[in-house]
C-alpha cells in the first residue's frame, strides 16, 4: 500500500499572497492545502498529520503565534514555519525559542520558503517513520521474544544489554526462524539511537536490477543506507548480497561515507547490524563473500542457538506462544495432550522459534489433531532415544559442556554418560563457551 504524500498546510488571510505561494509550492511538486483562516486549518491537524504548517503571523481571530501554540499542544514534533513582517519579528523569535521550526521575514523569495519547507517535510517524515518503527519494534518484541532460561539464552540477553549502547557493528548468525531481526531490534531499541530509524533490508529479496539504487540511492531519492543515518541499518541475509554490492557496502562500513552521483560523498552516522543464516567464513573460503567486508562486520559476533541446542527452552516458549495465540483468537487455552507433549520433546524444530509459534497457533485453533508430525509416528524406542539425547544436550548446555557436572546433575556415572554421548553423537566441546 502506497503512503499518502506529505503536504503543506498554508495559512494566510491575504488571498493574493496565499494563491501565489500555493502556486509556487505546486510548481515545486509539493502538495499544498491553502487556508484563509487559522482555526479552519487547525481543525485538520492532529498528532498523526502527515505534513507541516506554514502560517502568517498577523491574522484576524487567531494569529500565527496562537496557532503555533495550539499545534505544539497537539504534537510538539509537528514543524511550523512562520511568515512575518518586520513588526512581528520579536514574536517570531519567541516562537522559535518555544520550538517553531523556522520563520521567514517578509518580503522573501518563494524559493527561500520552499527550501525551508522541504527541510521541515523531511524532518516530519523521519518523525512519523520513527513512531511507526517504535510500534513495529514493540510488536516484534511481543511476538518473537527472546525467551529462554538455558545458559546460551541468558548469555545472549546479557550480551545484547552490554553491547546495545556501544557503537560497534554486529554480525548476528543463526538459522532461519531463530530471531535474528529481533536481536537487531533489541540492540537498536536499547541504544542511544532508539529515537532514530531502524532500517531493515532483506538482501535476499532485493532483485539485482534495483538493489544498488534501493540501498545506495540515486539522484532522485536517497536509498536505505541514507535513511538509516543516525540510526541502525539491519542487513538481513547479507550472505546473499552480490559481489558488486559487497564492494560498495565495504566503503560505507569502512569510511561511513555514501557515494553521491556527481558529487562529494555523504557522511553517514549509522550502526550496521548484519545477519546471516550460513557460515560467512565458509562463504569467504568459497569466494562468495569478501573477506575484508566480513572482518569489518564482525567487530562483535552473536550466535543465536537453534531450538535443538536448547531443548529445555521449548516448553517455556510453547507455553508463551499458546497463551498468546489463545488471547489473539479469543479461544480458551487448551490442555496439552500426550501427542503434543511427545512432539515438543521429540521434534527437532528445524524451523526454530517461528515453527514452534505456528504449531502453538494450530493447537489453539484445534487443527493440529489428526495431523501428527513425523516425530509422533516414531516407534517408542526411538522416541525414548530422542528424549534422552535432548535431556543430555540441555544438561550440557546448562553446565557449558562440563561432562562431570552434567553427570552429577543427571545422576549417572561419568562413564555411562560418555557411552550415551558416543551413541547419540553429542560433542561436549560444542557446548563450551558458545556465544
Amino acid at each position: 500500500m502506497s503512503e499518502v504524500p506529505l503536504r503543506v498546510v498554508l495559512i494566510d488571510d491575504d488571498e493574493g499572497l496565499r494563491t501565489a505561494l500555493a502556486d509556487s509550492f505546486a510548481i515545486a511538486g509539493i502538495d499544498v492545502e491553502p487556508y484563509g483562516d487559522a482555526r479552519a486549518a487547525l481543525a485538520q491537524l492532529d498528532a498523526d498529520f502527515r505534513g507541516i504548517v506554514v502560517s502568517d503571523i498577523r491574522m484576524p481571530r487567531m494569529d500565527g503565534h496562537a496557532l503555533f501554540e495550539a499545534v505544539a499542544a497537539r504534537d510538539p514534533e509537528l514543524p511550523v514555519i512562520l511568515m512575518t513582517g518586520h513588526g512581528d519579528i520579536a514574536m517570531a523569535v519567541a516562537a522559535l525559542r518555544q520550538g517553531a521550526f523556522d520563520f521567514i521575514a517578509k518580503p522573501f523569495a518563494a524559493d527561500h520558503l520552499i527550501a525551508s519547507a522541504r527541510r521541515a517535510l523531511e524532518m516530519r517524515r523521519l518523525v512519523l517513520e520513527n513512531r511507526r518503527l517504535r510500534v513495529a519494534a514493540a510488536e516484534a518484541e511481543t511476538h518473537y521474544p527472546l525467551i529462554g532460561d538455558t545458559p546460551a539464552m541468558v548469555r545472549l540477553r546479557d550480551t545484547i544489554r552490554q553491547l546495545a549502547d556501544v557503537d560497534v557493528d554486529v554480525l548476528v548468525e543463526g538459522e532461519t526462524g531463530t530471531g535474528k531481526e529481533l536481536v537487531a531490534l533489541l540492540l537498536h531499541r536499547c541504544s542511544h539511537r532508539r529515537a532514530r530509524q531502524f532500517v531493515a533490508v532483506d538482501c535476499a529479496a532485493l532483485p539485482d536490477a534495483v538493489a544498488n539504487e534501493a540501498l545506495f540511492g540515486s539522484r532522485a531519492q536517497p536509498g536505505r543506507v541514507a535513511d538509516a543515518d543516525r540510526g541502525t541499518l539491519f542487513l538481513d541475509e547479507i550472505d546473499s548480497m552480490s559481489p558488486a554490492l559487497q564492494g560498495k557496502l565495504l566503503r560505507v562500513v569502512e569510511e561511513r561515507e555514501l557515494p553521491q552521483p556527481g558529487g562529494a560523498p555523504r557522511v553517514v552516522n549509522l550502526r550496521v547490524v548484519a545477519a546471516a543464516k550460513t557460515d560467512l567464513a565458509a562463504a569467504v573460503a568459497e569466494g562468495r563473500f569478501r573477506a575484508d567486508l566480513l572482518y569489518r562486520l564482525e567487530t562483535v559476533r552473536l550466535r543465536i542457538p537453534p531450538l535443538r541446542e536448547r531443548r529445555a527452552d521449548v516448553p517455556l516458549l510453547f507455553a508463551y506462544f499458546l497463551g498468546e495465540a489463545a488471547e489473539r483468537f479469543g479461544r480458551e487455552r487448551p490442555n496439552i495432550d500426550p501427542a503434543v507433549e511427545a512432539r515438543l520433546v521429540a521434534d527437532d524444530w528445524t524451523g526454530n522459534v517461528r515453527e514452534l509459534r505456528n504449531y502453538a497457533t494450530r493447537v489453539v485453533l484445534g487443527v493440529a489433531e489428526g495431523t501428527p508430525s513425523a516425530a509422533d509416528q516414531l516407534p517408542l524406542a526411538e522416541r525414548v532415544d530422542r528424549f534422552e539425547a535432548a535431556t543430555i544436550r540441555a544438561a550440557l548446555d546448562r553446565v557449558r559442556g562440563d561432562v562431570g557436572a552434567a553427570a552429577a546433575e543427571l545422576q549417572v556415572p561419568r562413564r555411562s554418560l560418555y557411552d550415551r554421548l558416543q551413541r547419540h553423537g553429542i560433542e561436549p566441546a560444542a557446548f563450551r563457551q558458545r556465544e
